[in-house]
């Protein structure tokens, strides 16, 4: 069995997720990396764009869902899942990275991150 995926790795985005009104205000610097599994076969055969995931368009869906302000990373990421797979309903599965590369805490640490995986 083939098994394709198309990855973004660390797409960086500004954006203002966090509990707290502060947070909210000033934003933080992202780090998005995701990987979609999806039958590739015809498109791999046929040199048809058509039948692949374009990682152009994956990259606006997850601009989109990051401008949307969330308490919470993890409804970000949730919701980052549900737009691709609207728009590509033939996703297997993948994984969804979303680090908050400056967390506002007192702690030296690269990043405070989620990963959803299904």
């Amino acid at each position: 069995m083939l098994r394709t995926s198309i990855e973004i790795n660390e797409l960086k985005i500004f954006a203002h997720h966090g509990v707290s009104s502060q947070e909210r205000k000033c934003g933080n610097l992202y780090s998005i990396s995701l990987s979609l599994v999806y039958p590739a076969a015809a498109a791999a055969m046929s040199d048809n764009p058509d039948g692949t995931i374009d990682y152009s368009e994956a990259v606006e869906i997850v601009s989109f869902e990051m401008e949307q302000p969330s308490a919470l990373i993890e409804h970000v990421a949730w919701r980052i899942r549900l737009a691709l797979l609207k728009r590509w309903p033939k996703i297997e599965g993948g994984y969804i990275r979303l680090a908050k590369l400056a967390p506002p805490i007192s702690a030296d640490l690269g990043s405070a991150a989620v990963s959803l995986e299904w």
